[in-house]
């Protein structure tokens, strides 16, 4: 079975020679492996180590007490495929047209929006394939969907080995992520390599996938809570894996492992009075619904879907030993997932494509503790309007961060410095600085595309959904 969906490149002997660097005249020092673990819709508060009341995650806790928790990280979108696709390219996702998740043909044709990213673009494990690492994608994909059966599988965008649900052809079972995982660190052992992971668990996403062993965990919690908490229990467990994996074959020193989420908790929260019922995933299969989902954003106001910092502020765990300081919090850097691109290639010793232009700068050097208490480049947000809202998009430069309507003529003013859970709002006391964001939300929406390029545009899409 897993021969249909783990498929391994021939790998040129060629690149086996550059997968070390010298660190001086004398010695090669082995470049550090890179394991980037993504949850879906995992809450920043549902982890024990940001002080959860039931919910337990030692595995994860551990790379809180063995690294750093950047607790300001943000992604670029409040909901899925655009949030990874900014990870992938270390671009805003509304410069690639990609607002909302990829659904079908004729929903993403409605949205004016492509049907999958272009396998063409820049991205994280081309340039660190082209760099000599091994390179593997476990778990979701959703840079298309398994709805659109035409569009490019997950090993035309720079990787070697390949395991994916929400693609095309062969779904990965979703619990398989952490095994795969550990073959490839086994096989990049092996060939001398140093390797690039993205482990995209499924976690806590609908449907909720519950093992029985998983449910007695947490025998004294109502049946909604229950569940939430059996399937982030499971997926720490395969973190844990996966971890053990780095200490048994002694690559823990010399691994940078990443956790965090694509957005904020989906559903109404913990105290959702939805009835619970089973639902059906054509990618991943059958499980509970969206009325399990009682996640917690710590106190952050919005959840999935929004651009507040519910939305959008994720868990962000660094471990990296003798790099990354260990059991330290930071609260003042403001980290965005475009920045991992650049982060992640400068760690790798990958030069950036001449013409490539980032909208995220490298943080290596905040990740090493040197906190950067203003961000160098803004950051700017647009979500899909599917309703009508007072924030459709927000740009944060400095220490400010506007949300605005999509006719830019409701506004809020937040001063993110002392102020990071967006409490206070502050526009009327600093209309200038209103004034200024708002030229620069101006200038940024001018510069998007406003039509879908054909060649992303599936065979089973409607002809008329390529313009807005």
């Amino acid at each position: 079975m897993i021969k249909k969906y783990l498929q391994l490149s021939v790998l040129a002997a060629a690149a086996v020679a550059t997968s070390h660097v010298q660190a001086d005249d004398t010695a090669a020092k082995p470049r550090p492996n890179i394991l980037f673990i993504f949850s879906d819709d995992w809450g920043w508060g549902d982890l024990s180590c940001h002080g959860h009341p039931y919910i337990k995650t030692p595995n994860i806790d551990r790379l809180a007490k063995e690294g750093t928790d950047f607790q300001n990280f943000t992604v670029a979108s409040g909901v899925c495929s655009p949030s990874r696709a900014a990870v992938m390219t270390g671009l805003f996702p509304a410069r690639l047209n990609i607002t909302g998740h990829f659904a079908t043909p004729r929903s993403n044709a409605a949205r004016n929006m492509p049907d999958w990213v272009d396998p063409e673009i820049v991205t994280i494990p081309r340039l660190l394939k082209k760099a000599g690492y091994m390179t593997g994608h476990f778990g979701k994909w959703h840079l298309s969907n398994n709805m659109i059966p035409d569009s490019p599988r997950p090993e035309k965008y720079g990787y070697d080995m390949v395991g994916a649900f929400n693609c095309s052809d062969e779904q990965m079972p979703v619990h398989d992520d952490a095994k795969n995982a550990i073959a490839l660190i086994e096989k990049s052992v092996k060939a001398e390599k140093p390797f690039f992971i993205n482990l995209w668990v499924h976690e806590p996403h609908t449907p909720f996938h519950t093992l029985p062993e998983y449910r007695k965990r947490f025998p004294d919690l109502p049946e909604k809570a229950n569940i939430y908490a059996s399937v982030l229990s499971h997926a720490d467990d395969r973190i844990g894996e996966v971890l053990d994996t780095l200490d048994r074959l002694n690559l823990t020193k010399n691994t940078l492992v990443i956790f965090s989420s694509d957005n904020g908790p989906a559903g109404s929260g913990p105290t959702n009075n939805r009835k619970l019922t089973t639902m059906h995933d054509t990618a991943t299969g059958e499980g509970y619904g969206i009325a399990a989902s009682v996640g917690t954003t710590g106190g952050r106001q919005g959840r999935k879907g929004s651009i507040y910092q519910g939305g959008i502020g994720v868990p962000f765990l660094v471990r990296w030993p003798e790099q990354v300081a260990a059991g330290a919090h930071d609260k003042v850097s403001w980290i965005s997932a475009v920045d991992l691109l650049p982060t992640f290639c400068e760690i790798a010793g990958a030069p950036l494509p001449a013409g490539y232009q980032p909208d995220g700068v490298s943080q290596v050097s905040v990740l090493k503790g040197s906190p950067a208490k203003l961000r160098s480049k803004p950051l700017f947000w647009k979500k899909q309007k599917a309703r009508k809202s007072d924030a459709d998009y927000a740009v944060l430069d400095q220490k400010w961060k506007l949300l605005a309507s999509a006719d830019l003529k409701k506004v809020q003013l937040y001063d993110i410095s002392v102020d990071p859970l967006e409490k206070t709002e502050i526009r009327s006391k600093h209309p200038e600085v209103v004034a200024e964001l708002v030229k620069q939300l101006e200038a940024w929406i001018a510069t998007l595309p406003t039509k879908v390029d054909p060649k992303l545009m599936s065979d089973h899409r409607p002809k008329q959904g390529a313009t807005k």
